[in-house]
């Protein structure tokens, strides 16, 4: 090499840059024998991926463990904590859940990051992660993700921009998966309906208890 006036090009190193430190307590609250029995009980949240011929468009959801609605959504081109924070204030927007609602996740650094871990204490809700090789735990929103890419990114060519992408994923969710699809986990109704027929009317309610 030195002979021919060749030189090695050395690949520089990186670290991975965390925003802020992450917390060390991460409490699996379903691990306790929780039952769900109402809407915004429990939430469960997680990020997925979306190929695009501009590249990976990341995808960030929350859906209600009793309903098995998508109550919250978020899209980017990056996996920033910014992203679960916005699908996390976009759910919140929307139920305006009481105190006491339960939010499990994985042990991701996005979620175990004190400014994700600082919105949820701002809204009084619980968070819980996901044991060690527990996947179940977080069944849920991953049998949506698989549900999604089955039905709506698998069967056609891949998105040409992200923008395309987040246009389909918005419509799949608001117009089609709450709305239309029907669940044999929710006796083969939608996610609307569903919360519609267990949802006590406030005027009833002290009939009810």
């Amino acid at each position: 090499m030195r002979c021919e006036g060749l030189y090695a090009v050395n690949t520089p190193k990186y670290r991975t840059k965390r925003e802020r430190p992450e917390i060390t307590e991460t409490r699996n609250l379903l691990a306790e024998g929780l039952e769900i029995t109402a809407i915004d009980q429990l939430w469960h949240v997680d990020i997925t991926y979306i190929p695009t011929d501009e590249g990976w468009l990341y995808v960030a959801g929350v859906i209600d463990g009793f309903s098995k609605r998508i109550v919250g959504c978020a899209m980017a081109e990056h996996m920033r904590t910014d992203l679960v924070v916005q699908a996390l204030q976009s759910a919140v927007i929307k139920r305006k859940p009481a105190p006491g609602l339960i939010h499990q996740s994985d042990r991701g650094s996005q979620y175990t990051s004190y400014r994700y871990q600082k919105q949820l204490a701002s809204q009084a809700i619980c968070a819980s992660f996901t044991g060690k090789g527990a996947c179940f735990d977080n069944a849920v929103i991953e049998s949506f993700w698989a549900t999604s890419k089955r039905e709506l990114v698998h069967p056609r060519e891949r998105f040409v921009t992200r923008d395309a992408a987040r246009a389909a994923i918005f419509e799949f969710i608001e117009i089609y998966y709450n709305r239309e699809r029907l669940h044999s986990s929710l006796g083969y109704q939608t996610p609307e309906v569903y919360e519609s027929l267990k949802q006590v009317p406030t005027a009833l309610a002290p009939l009810a208890a």
